[in-house]
Parts: C-alpha cells; sequence; structure tokens
C-alpha cells in the first residue's frame, strides 16, 4: 500500500543512527512478539506478507515514533483481535490502558491475469500503478526502466498473500536501475537492484 512506510529513496529524516555491537533485542518483550507473530505463521492463520500489511496499517504518527518491535508486535496484535482470538478490551486491560491497533484492511493489488514472461538481460518498466493494499514495489521505481539480471524461483504474489487471499505463484526478477534515472543527484555509473514480482512489471516501450 501507499503510505508512511514507503520510505525508499526518502532523505529528509536526517542520518541513520547506528548502533555499535547493536543485540538482537533491547528489551525482554521484544523475543516474544516475534515468537507470537511466528506462532501464528505456524498454525497457518497468517502469512509473513499478512504481517507486513498489518504493519503497514498503523496510524502514521505511531508507525513513525515505534521501534522496530513495536511495530511488529501493533501488527501482530492486530491480526489477533482480527480473527477473534483476543479482543482489543483484553489487550487495553492488560496493558493497564489504550492500546493502539493498526488501521482496518483494504482490498489487495490483483496480480495480473495474463503471463507476460521477461528474459534476463531484457528491458522492463516497472508499472506505474498505486495500490490501497498490500504491494512489494518501492514507490522510487514506479514507471522506471530496468534490465533484468537474474530471475528467482516462482514465489506467492505478496498483493494478493498480505490479504490472506489465494496467491498465483509467479517468479520475482532481480532488476538493474541506472540510479540516475530514480535520483538526479545520484552517484554517476551507480546502480540499484530491486527484486519485483513479475505482476508489477511491463514490457518497455
Amino acid at each position: 500500500m501507499d503510505g508512511i512506510h514507503d520510505l525508499g529513496g526518502d532523505d529528509s529524516f536526517g542520518a541513520i543512527h547506528i548502533e555499535r555491537d547493536e543485540p538482537v533485542f533491547h528489551e525482554d518483550w521484544e523475543p516474544l512478539a516475534q515468537a507470537l507473530g511466528f506462532l501464528g505463521m505456524g498454525l497457518n492463520w497468517w502469512t509473513a506478507d499478512q504481517i507486513r500489511h498489518a504493519i503497514e496499517r498503523m496510524e502514521p504518527r505511531h508507525y513513525m515514533n515505534a521501534s522496530y518491535y513495536e511495530r511488529f508486535l501493533t501488527g501482530v496484535a492486530s491480526l489477533y483481535v482480527e480473527r477473534g482470538t483476543v479482543s482489543q478490551l483484553q489487550l487495553e486491560k492488560l496493558a493497564g490502558g489504550r492500546y493502539p491497533l493498526s488501521l482496518h484492511a483494504t482490498r489487495g493489488a490483483q496480480a495480473r491475469e495474463a503471463d507476460i514472461h521477461f528474459a534476463v538481460g531484457e528491458t522492463v518498466m516497472a508499472t506505474n500503478t498505486y495500490y490501497r493494499g498490500h504491494c512489494r514495489m518501492p514507490k522510487y521505481v514506479r514507471g522506471k526502466k530496468g534490465v533484468v539480471v537474474h530471475i528467482a524461483p516462482p514465489f506467492p504474489f505478496a498483493g494478493s498473500a498480505g490479504h490472506g487471499l489465494e496467491a498465483k505463484l509467479e517468479p520475482t526478477y532481480h532488476v538493474r536501475f541506472v540510479a540516475k534515472d530514480l535520483w538526479s543527484d545520484a552517484e554517476e555509473n551507480s546502480t540499484v537492484v530491486v527484486d519485483l514480482w513479475e505482476s508489477y512489471l511491463e514490457k518497455a516501450p
């Protein structure tokens, strides 16, 4: 979906602080939050893409002020509430106050009906399409031309999987873009490689 989470290529948030010798977890609750997400996946209650989409659906101000695992916990808690395993009221009683959840899901991106395959070395174009639902195509490549450098094995289309729908198996293409085609002030001779599902690509004119 097109929301606050799609920050690739944006440079208005300042430098990234890199913590030396950063631990995997900073708080005792963080591994439990991760385990709760994978528990639901193991029980086939949701997919990894549904967790991603639940995180994308967070209220923007909450998303921007939350840590990585707070976002993960919010997304997973929202999925538990949406499937009726626990209620928001129960969560707020345990938390001792307001427990914000993700906004309601919208319809997912649909896979393209016709199979249009591409070859290594072929010039392609990322579709210039914007989605209300889950989407795994960064906005900075939309409508841009690139060259296929590798083809990965088929995998369930994320636009459907993110909504718990039957997902068409599609190959993902590693597409190399000239950085200056994406950002005018990029370094000369630099490139960016982005993995894109087949439905996100079209023949280059």
